[in-house]
């Protein structure tokens, strides 16, 4: 719902839209294009590779990825071969982040128990890894019946499906995504992002020691995002979209709590990680936090809240063509810079 004009999306319209997004992120130029996995009324994607499949249809060279693939609450031979199957049809596009994601209703739907989310996530994780070593895999688990030597089609155009680990903030799960060689996703949705740097260690470290090189180690950073043509203009319509989202979807109203205005102002503060301005303060924002983590990529979600299409649309053309080339560039340079000075 929007919590402006207390207007509804019927599903279909929402699907048209969230294909309608992914297009315009592919003629723009923009690197990836995600959706999570939600089991409840509120949010219409359930199932992120048929989704992502009608992305692939409609676009030509933007990278497709879940964001997030509940993972404990998955039979990972199905999650293989589905983005298997996505990859094949997206010639070659198809990456997966794993995780718990920000709601646990997917455990009681699906007959898990929560508590149990440790231990399901780890085994489920290396049978997936496991999956794309292979065409045949034998294997015995807790969590699901044993597998041998079984087929597991189709294999993905790609030789191996890119798979990252979702890390919300426990260095557990970062030393896990290390020491598995997976990308790490980590989520800073608020906060000081110099906070999280210890995560990132932790996930290099474990992978150094476990045999990876350091090369392969990719880390991505994900903030909730909006861009508009000021700063001003950006908080001031992001607000009231943002304080419905806190409220409604991350808990505010059980515990009695609002986002007034004034610490809304300072999550979206220079030094905090809401990445909510000009295109001159994103872009500042991301090289701030490259400088703290040497990431390798920047994801922002926009689409929160109830947000009409049409700002997320300005955002993304924003990120696009303000954001983005000017990002690369910087990077770029600094790189080029490291190496003369090295020689």
């Amino acid at each position: 719902m929007n919590p402006v004009t207390g207007q509804s999306i019927s599903p279909r319209d929402r699907m048209k839209e969230i294909v309608e997004a992914a297009k315009l992120a592919d003629e723009a130029g923009i690197d990836l294009f995600g959706v999570g996995e939600h089991h409840r009324l509120d949010f219409v994607v359930t199932s992120p590779p048929v989704v992502l499949a009608a992305i692939a249809q409609a676009t030509k060279r933007i990278r497709l990825t879940s964001a997030t693939t509940v993972l404990g609450t998955s039979d990972p031979v199905r999650v293989f071969e589905d983005f298997a199957t996505l990859d094949l049809l997206s010639d070659g596009r198809a990456e997966i982040i794993a995780g718990r994601g920000a709601y646990v209703e997917s455990f009681p739907l699906f007959g898990y128990e929560l508590s149990e989310y440790k231990q399901l996530f780890n085994e489920k994780i290396k049978l997936l890894l496991e999956l794309g070593e292979a065409d045949r895999t034998t294997w015995n688990g807790s969590y699901r019946s044993a597998l041998l030597d079984a087929e597991i089609a189709p294999r993905p155009l790609q030789p191996r499906l890119p798979v990252w680990v979702g890390v919300g903030g426990t260095p557990q799960s970062a030393e896990l995504a290390g020491t598995l060689g997976t990308g790490m996703a980590l989520a800073i949705l608020g906060g000081d992002p110099s906070y999280f740097k210890p995560l990132v260690d932790v996930y290099r470290t474990a992978g150094i020691q476990a045999g990876h090189d350091l090369k392969s180690l990719k880390v991505a950073i994900t903030s909730h995002s909006y861009i508009a043509a000021t700063t001003e203009q950006a908080k001031d319509e992001y607000y009231p979209y943002y304080a419905y989202y806190l409220e409604n979807f991350m808990g505010g109203n059980a515990r009695g709590e609002q986002l007034t205005r004034e610490r809304f102002e300072q999550l979206a503060s220079p030094i905090n990680a809401l990445a909510v301005g000009s295109p001159e303060q994103i872009i500042e924002k991301i090289l701030a936090q490259h400088e703290i983590f040497g990431h390798h990529r920047f994801m922002a979600q926009f689409d929160i809240g109830g947000i009409p299409f049409s700002k997320v649309a300005t955002s993304i053309e924003l990120l696009a063509t303000k954001v983005a080339p000017v990002v690369r560039r910087e990077i770029r340079n600094a790189a080029i810079n490291r190496a003369h000075q090295n020689k």
